[in-house]
């Protein structure tokens, strides 16, 4: 196939989306109205969304659209590096959003789309290849059960070509078993990674998506774009704006969490404990970091990658395995499972990347399971190993089985910690916030956010850092902030920007950013299109089914200790309904019926996805 476009297409009104429909082996070029309301990124795969989804149908309906799409900034300028991808959940069954870099958004650009949307399913497993003159739906039933890493390093020698504007997604037995987080790996070290996307691919019978970035990308002609240019990258090179993302990374948040009663631990059984200095940014960079990785488009190197050495089974020869890591990997397969060896992480992050298992749910998951064979909610021969807090060699069996979907047992874990619980009890002490927890237990306001918010993620929301600052219990305060950092990340997710790079684009940045290249209009309707995607997301989502009122927050939440003392249990719920309230209304336009607060609210077990 060599796609074409009309010579009238103008980038600044319409999308050029390529559309695949894996059951026909065929594709074909759309232009999408609608530039000037939604930007792109996060707006863009919402309005594909809403215009492909089939938001009745279940997450697995084979004509639901996988979506990914990139920004009018990406490729332009330094750190617009990221891709969101849109799709319906299994984990929820609701429309979301997962977001990852690597090669993929400068792929896509140079392949000269703002999207890829891929609808139906294969007949055999297949992997897909596109590029800006190529389509083909490759038979690849000899890669279904291969790893993660096997399968990258195949689909590389089956589709060769375009070395560094190449990127290879790939999934691993998690999401060929359609586990409900299984996450889709992007070019070796980056992953869409929560909430099921690669669970879709499986249903999909899609094991690989390669995309050629074999195009060419012409550059502003003006002068201001150079200049412009230049100012961004030193202020993300030469400022300590982007400094501890090169250096320790965010594994430097660990001894400041710890300090703060913040860091989980042990299935948030604790939330502090004197071995932090163990698992401390400091430590994996002194024993174990080998070097450090850049998504395409990015100066600032943010991918830490430690070595993994580890002897064969005749103990007389060893391998070595680049792993990357960073906080939340490190969170859910070091303090929340107990495993304090920084080389038992790194095994156990490769064992959970191998699988193609979303490491921080993984790492949750086993967190409860723990605690409940040691309360004797689940037993060994359900969990086919032996489990306790500390015990790598146990872990790494574990995320096999969870991988492979060895037995009933794994089948409901690997649909959440909180299914899990509905179905053998232990609820209570599942750590699960819409999805399992990331790495920060620093108070009510983080816990309602991730609990409501739209992706349920640590990085749609700067909750944990308000908590570490504030201690009023000031609701409308806290709403404010949620709801203005919300429309500001909404902005940046709409370029795709990395969120890590929030400190250099502020508004007047991203204005500028936009005129230079010819986005008068959007430049001139930051807010505007910020709000109008915000509500469209939502909509989307609540017309999937989400219902933010109906939300809970299990008791493990509410049991435990930060620096500001206690959890408090009747103001986390208070406000847990208002910021429940304030979503509600914006897709209703309408004021939210207030329910009673329970005596013991919270504590009632997650609701089964």
């Amino acid at each position: 196939m060599s796609p074409k476009t009309p010579s009238d297409y103008d980038p600044a009104a319409a999308f050029r989306v390529l559309v695949v429909d894996l059951a026909a082996r065929r594709g074909d070029v759309a232009l999408i109205e609608g530039r000037d309301r939604v930007v792109g990124g996060s707006g863009l795969a919402a309005l594909l969304y809403e215009k492909y989804g089939l938001p009745d149908s279940p997450a697995f309906h084979p004509g639901q659209p996988l979506i990914f799409a990139i920004g009018p900034l990406t490729g332009y300028f330094p750190l617009m590096s990221k891709t969101v991808c849109g799709f319906k959940s299994p984990y929820v069954e609701n429309y979301a959003e997962t977001h990852a870099g690597g090669r993929s958004a400068m792929s896509l650009r140079f392949a000269g789309y703002d999207a890829l949307v891929i609808t139906g399913r294969a007949a055999a497993p297949a992997a897909l290849v596109v590029g800006s003159r190529t389509l083909k739906v490759l038979d690849v039933h000899y890669l279904w059960g291969a790893d993660v890493f096997t399968a990258g390093k195949l689909l590389r020698k089956i589709v060769p070509g375009n070395s560094g504007h190449r990127s290879i997604f790939r999934i691993g037995p998690a999401g060929e078993n359609l586990q409900a987080y299984a996450c889709i790996n992007v070019d070796t070290y980056r992953h869409f990674g929560r909430l099921g996307a690669g669970a879709v691919m499986g249903a999909k019978n899609l094991k690989g998506v390669v995309i050629h970035g074999d195009s060419d990308l012409p550059l502003p002609e003006n002068k201001a774009y150079p200049k412009l240019f230049a100012d961004i990258h030193a202020k993300a090179t030469a400022t300590d704006m982007m400094e501890k993302y090169h250096n320790l990374g965010t594994p430097v948040n660990v001894l400041p969490l710890n300090e703060l009663k913040s860091l989980p631990w042990r299935n948030l059984q604790a939330t502090a404990d004197p071995d932090a200095a163990k698992v401390s940014g400091e430590e994996f960079a002194d024993k174990l970091l080998m070097s450090n990785a850049a998504c395409s488009g990015c100066p600032v190197g943010c991918i830490h990658v430690g070595m993994l050495r580890e002897m064969f089974s005749d103990k007389h020869r060893f391998y070595i395995r680049q792993v990357p890591y960073d906080h939340e990997p490190n969170f859910a397969c070091g303090s929340m499972l107990g495993v304090t060896d920084p080389k038992d992480i790194l095994a156990l992050i490769d064992a959970a990347d191998r699988q193609g298992l979303d490491v921080i749910s993984a790492g949750v998951a086993l967190a409860w399971a723990t605690e409940a064979m040691a309360k004797g909610v689940v037993t060994r021969e359900m969990v086919l190993t032996d489990l306790a807090f500390g015990d790598a060699e146990g872990y790494k069996t574990a995320l096999y089985h969870l991988g492979h979907k060895t037995n009933d047992f794994y089948a409901a874990l690997g649909r959440g910690a909180g299914y899990a619980g509905t179905q053998y009890g232990g609820g209570d002490f599942a750590c699960v916030l819409g999805q399992e927890m990331a790495g920060y237990a620093t108070g009510e306001t983080y816990f309602v956010s991730q609990t409501i918010g739209f992706r349920h993620s640590h990085l749609d929301t700067g909750a944990y850092s308000f908590d570490q600052k504030n201690k009023d219990q000031d609701i409308e305060a806290t709403l404010k902030f949620l709801l203005d950092d919300e429309r500001e990340r909404v902005m940046l997710n709409n370029l795709v920007s990395c969120l890590f790079a929030r400190g250099v684009y502020k508004p007047a940045l991203i204005a500028e950013a936009l005129d230079c290249l010819g986005y008068s209009t959007l430049a001139a309707t930051l807010d505007a299109t910020s709000e109008t995607v915000r509500n469209l997301r939502w909509k989307l989502k609540m017309q999937t089914g989400f219902d933010p009122m109906k939300t809970r927050i299990p008791k493990r939440f509410a049991e435990i200790t930060t620096w500001k003392g206690p959890v408090d249990a009747q103001y986390m719920e208070r406000l847990r309904i208002a910021y429940a309230q304030r979503i509600t209304e914006l897709v209703t336009g309408g004021p939210a019926a207030t329910p009673a607060i329970p005596d013991a609210a919270p504590g009632a077990a997650p609701a089964a996805p």
